[in-house]
């Protein structure tokens, strides 16, 4: 195996499969009812109106607005665009989202409609949701979307062989698609709704994170429980403590079920207090998301204008 540029202990980490076993297992276990506890804890706090108004900016840049579905259109994505160069027509002060997500063949259009916004175009791919299929394909697949316009990769692992102890197969196989992703930024999907228990979150971030993932993500969106608190509580402690033992900054991307404003306000409480404040930019912690984007601009009027405008004056998908 190789690795990036690590210090000694983590390089020796990734030495073979044996040293990347002793290592992940070796890492402190997650404390249950800890994790839960504070999670709990963070998500009941009140935020006072103007840092309300900056967290739901914070939140709209920070959004991957989505489309994943088997009906998905190149008039859908051209939609989609238009909604994140401008979410909110009528209020040109509206930030614009972090990046537009969707399928490998449907990158060009995503492309054509984001020229010149500065607005990420990121693709999944490895075979998503599932991962099940061979590495010659998942590349494939990889390569199909860097070469179409992508400039983000949201690849999944192979959690069957996660979950059987087969880590370097896993590792090599992240290392494999970081290379084919050539300038793009890859973000690794654990799909923590699979991985059973926090321990095996915890390990899965640090593997993601020793393969070259620059952001680690719970989920695909396609697998009940998706994003929760507590998990990305988790992993925001392990690119914490990355950066404590590298100095290098990785992101954080929680996805799937977080719909509502007040949802993304208690994720981005948490990203302040376990990870810290130089994560809350959209280049260390992202939601992906489809409808949550809608909810942020109507309370966005609510707050501006002093009164619930309704549904009705925002473009919904």
């Amino acid at each position: 195996m190789s690795a990036p540029t690590l210090p000694a202990a983590l390089a020796d980490a990734t030495r073979d499969d044996a040293s990347l076993r002793r290592f992940l297992h070796g890492l402190p276990g997650v404390d249950q009812v800890g994790v839960e506890a504070r999670a709990a804890a963070l998500a009941t706090r009140s935020i006072k109106k103007a840092s309300k108004l900056w967290a739901i900016d914070t939140a709209i840049s920070m959004v991957d607005l989505t489309t994943l579905e088997g009906a998905d259109t190149h008039g859908k994505v051209r939609a989609l665009t238009a909604k994140a160069r401008r979410p909110d027509p009528d209020r040109p002060d509206t930030p614009q989202v972090a990046a537009v997500c969707v399928y490998p063949d449907l990158v060009a259009a995503a492309v054509e409609g984001l020229k010149g916004t500065g607005i990420g175009i990121a693709s999944v791919a490895t075979a998503f949701p599932s991962g099940r299929s061979s590495r010659q394909v998942k590349l494939a697949d990889v390569a199909l979307a860097v070469e179409s316009g992508a400039t983000e990769v949201d690849m999944v692992i192979d959690r069957g062989a996660f979950l059987e102890g087969r880590y370097g197969a896993v590792f090599e196989e992240i290392q494999a698609v970081k290379a084919a992703c050539g300038d793009a930024h890859l973000k690794v999907i654990l799909e923590t709704g699979e991985l059973v228990t926090y321990d095996n979150v915890r390990r899965a971030s640090w593997l993601a994170l020793l393969a070259g993932g620059d952001f680690i993500k719970t989920s695909t969106g396609k697998v009940s429980p998706a994003a929760t608190l507590p998990v990305t509580h988790v992993m925001l402690q392990a690119v914490r403590d990355w950066f404590t033992a590298t100095g290098e900054l990785r992101g954080v991307k929680p996805a799937g079920g977080i719909r509502t404003t007040k949802d993304a306000i208690k994720y981005l409480v948490a990203v302040h207090e376990v990870a810290g404040e130089q994560w809350l930019t959209p280049e260390l912690f992202r939601f992906g998301a489809s409808s949550l984007l809608n909810d942020l601009l109507l309370q966005r009027r609510t707050q501006h204008d002093g009164h619930y405008s309704g549904p009705d004056h925002v473009a919904v998908d």
